[in-house]
């Protein structure tokens, strides 16, 4: 047995003698699977949690207060989250059919416009943005109210429809209502393909002092047609949304604190605040004084010490000169889970120029212009597609052949346009783009959020009336930018341009 053993070892250590072809298992590892004594602690927390596991009720309500808190209390959360939501949706959307009918088109559109500001749909849609920033997800009903057919303004619309909009703390799962064979998660009933069926709303929040017991335990069982939910899913199989915010919270707090740090060490070395001591050994003579008693000081005046005592002032020893580059890396840092650059996320562009400002904006506007594609598909497409439904009842209101026609109808949004740090250098690069047939008035027109149908229309319009009135003027071409580095030209350059000057003249 044990000459086997000792054959089998001399095999295994004579490499040459193994068989040519034969195949050999490298058994390798990840350091970051590894768990050691230092880095234990660090991955204590980690899981193998579900999306909906990780997302529980009793988290979500726990993220939820915590970024609610910061963005009240906390001036940097409170812009950041707002001017995310400027930025996504601005004044509002606009509405482009795409029918083959001109002018049943711009009815829709007219009419929707006219619509969307009875309702203010522009501000919920803002409102929905910042409540997915800090709240992780809100939710829409499409409901019926008179109120927008009875408007006194000029933006009343008899489409009686109306978006309310609802916290995510008031859809929840009421409790012992769901038979255990039904598959919800904290409110959202889905079937067996994982499409979402129904919704249970609370008819109070839970959180309102003013609400009874018998609201809050009371429920409106919602069709999934009436409800629209908007967050942003991360993991795959996830049905709710935490803040978006979760990752800068502790950075928040941090800032926060080490602010008041800064400020108490500040007022501490400013005020002639100091520590009693002797130099004297325990046996020696000195006047008595108490322990830990304190001393009331006078501003500006000068005071004696008891015999044998002296006097020292506590020095601050808070490094206050690196405060503003913590500032800088703590903001850069809770902007990044946004998308968003420092100088916008601190209202800051001291430290940008003009090619670093591009350069950090290009991912923000994509992160834009991307949140907008999904609040069109989210939101948008399903408000148009319950309005048409409700105006096409409406005897009179739109053409006939929209009823024959359906509601499904092509259109598309526009947002407002990102306006150019050099307005100039845009205005030539547009001109060179159309010149040389690499873009459309369509698309141009696009980036600034405008319908190019109706600004030619309106531009045509401009010029018949200066026709009319003589004021037609000769257009002037955008011209090429001049050449911002003059040293850069050498001494060949400048005795030609000298010889054509002298030919001119």
């Amino acid at each position: 047995m044990f000459q086997w053993l000792r054959q089998l070892g001399s095999r295994k250590a004579a490499g040459a003698s193994a068989p040519r072809g034969r195949l050999v298992v490298v058994r390798g590892k990840y350091d970051a699977a590894q768990t050691t004594y230092e880095n234990r602690r660090h991955w204590a927390n980690a899981d193998h949690l579900s999306a909906d596991a990780a997302a529980s009720a009793d988290v979500r309500r726990t993220l939820r207060s915590r970024a609610r808190y910061e963005v009240a209390n906390n001036s940097y959360a409170k812009g950041i989250v707002l001017t995310l939501a400027n930025y996504v949706v601005g004044t509002g959307p606009r509405l482009q059919m795409l029918t083959e009918d001109p002018d049943a088109n711009r009815l829709i559109e007219r009419e929707f416009s006219r619509w969307a500001k009875a309702i203010g749909l522009a501000h919920k849609l803002r409102t929905m943005r910042i409540a997915q920033c800090e709240s992780g997800e809100c939710f829409g009903l499409l409901t019926s109210n008179p109120d927008v057919e009875r408007a006194s303004t000029q933006a009343k619309s008899p489409v009686q429809l109306d978006l309310r909009l609802v916290e995510a703390d008031q859809v929840s799962t009421p409790f012992g209502v769901l038979a255990p064979e039904v598959k919800a998660v904290d409110g959202i009933v889905f079937d067996g393909f994982g499409n979402p069926v129904a919704y249970y709303v609370l008819r109070g929040h839970p959180g309102d002092p003013r609400a009874c017991r018998a609201e809050i335990n009371d429920y409106n069982l919602m069709p999934a047609e009436s409800v629209v939910h908007l967050f942003r899913a991360e993991r795959p199989g996830q049905s709710r949304g935490i803040p978006e915010i979760t990752p800068a919270l502790p950075l928040f707090a941090m800032l926060r604190r080490y602010t008041l740090a800064v400020l108490g060490a500040a007022e501490q070395a400013a005020l002639p605040s100091g520590v009693i001591y002797t130099d004297a050994p325990a046996d020696a003579e000195a006047a008595g004084v108490e322990p830990m008693d304190t001393v009331e000081l006078d501003r500006g005046t000068w005071m004696t010490m008891p015999f044998g005592w002296k006097i020292g002032q506590v020095k601050a020893e808070q490094p206050t000169t690196v405060y503003g580059d913590f500032k800088h890396e703590v903001i850069n840092e809770i902007a990044r889970c946004l998308n968003m650059p420092f100088n916008i996320a601190a209202g800051n562009s001291s430290g940008y120029n003009y090619a670093s400002g591009r350069l950090d904006h290009q991912a923000f506007f994509k992160a834009i212009r991307i949140d907008q594609a999904f609040l069109g598909d989210a939101v948008l497409d399903r408000v148009l597609h319950a309005w048409l439904n409700e105006a096409v009842l409406v005897e009179g209101y739109l053409p006939q052949w929209l009823r024959e026609l359906g509601v499904d109808l092509p259109h598309q949004w526009f947002w407002d346009g990102l306006e150019h740090v050099d307005p100039q250098k845009e205005a030539t690069a547009q001109a060179t783009r159309l010149t040389s047939n690499t873009t459309t008035l369509a698309a141009e027109y696009a980036k600034a959020g405008l319908d190019w149908e109706s600004e030619l229309r309106q531009r045509a319009h401009e010029m018949a009336l200066m026709r009319e009135l003589g004021l037609m003027a000769a257009q002037a071409a955008p011209s090429a930018p001049a050449e911002e580095n003059d040293d850069e030209m050498d001494d060949t350059e400048g005795d030609a341009d000298a010889v054509a000057e002298a030919k001119r003249r």
